[in-house]
């Protein structure tokens, strides 16, 4: 994956679970887990806000660039 999630080293440094910040940005805890394994296609920059908001942190601090381009799949 071109983008690394870094959101659960965050979560640890802040002291907050992923259920305390489910419930504070209102997403599932079965969404979160899906951007917390990085297996997300994609997420709301809404969504990006709010946990950068609570977790007083940038985006930077939550997803990183790899350096790799990622080649989607053409089948359809």
């Amino acid at each position: 994956m071109a983008i690394q999630v870094y959101l659960e080293q965050v979560l640890k440094e802040r002291g907050m679970t992923s259920k305390e910040l489910c419930s504070i940005i209102g997403i599932t805890e079965a969404n979160l887990s899906i951007l917390r394994s990085g297996k997300a296609k994609g997420i709301r920059f809404g969504t990006i806000n709010k946990i950068c908001y609570y977790l007083q942190c940038d985006v930077g601090d939550i997803l990183k660039f790899d350096g790799n381009l990622e080649e989607e799949d053409d089948e359809n």
